[in-house]
């Protein structure tokens, strides 16, 4: 499959972003944990850090950890998902962009970031052709020592040793795999990966 997989989406069903939006709006209110991914990054790092939100949807990634003290900025490149994460989740600084042309200086975002998380399988909605250079600008707004968490479907088309093939050509090295964000070791029966990133 070629082209962006979250555009291909919304050329299918014009009214996908609104359900997204929806979805996780009811599931809050029906009150779901849907902060495992906040608050596994928010361990990884330090007190009141930088992070960036990368293909950050409707904002609860982010906006979870910008409740927990943290300089968040997010980026998506759907324009409704920025907005309801602007509605829902106010204090990050949010931003419609496309990972594959990131540039955040250009967003009066200059200052690079402790840790990027890239959650709800972003790196599997990409489009195939771009993966390998999303993952070069994500490591090129991190600080020294900065990682990057990924997690996605091991059967969402990209599979787990393309993805470290492409970290490691861009400079990046896989310090860790899990199974989910709860800290489960990854094996090779595993339908999910977290990754955590670095150089």
């Amino acid at each position: 499959m070629t082209g962006n997989r979250w555009l291909q989406l919304l050329a299918e069903n014009p009214g996908h972003s609104q359900w997204y939006v929806e979805r996780f709006r009811t599931m809050a209110a029906e009150g779901a944990d849907l902060e495992g991914e906040a608050r596994f990054v928010d361990a990884m790092v330090a007190p009141r850090s930088r992070i960036l939100d990368a293909g950050c949807g409707p904002g609860r990634v982010g906006g979870r950890l910008a409740r927990l003290g943290h300089d968040v900025v997010g980026v998506d490149l759907d324009p409704a998902l920025i907005e309801a994460a602007i509605e829902d989740h106010p204090g990050p600084t949010w931003i419609v962009a496309d990972l594959a042309a990131l540039d955040l200086g250009s967003h009066g975002q200059p200052d690079p970031f402790d840790a990027i998380v890239a959650a709800g399988n972003v790196m599997t909605f990409l489009d195939p052709a771009t993966r390998r250079e999303v993952l070069a600008r994500l490591a090129a707004h991190l600080v020294p020592g900065g990682r990057i968490v990924t997690g996605f479907g091991v059967d969402r088309g990209y599979p787990v040793e393309e993805f470290a093939a492409d970290a490691a050509a861009v400079g990046l090295a896989v310090h860790l795999r899990l199974a989910t964000w709860h800290l489960h070791p990854f094996t090779e029966s595993s339908d999910f990966l977290v990754a955590v990133l670095g150089r």
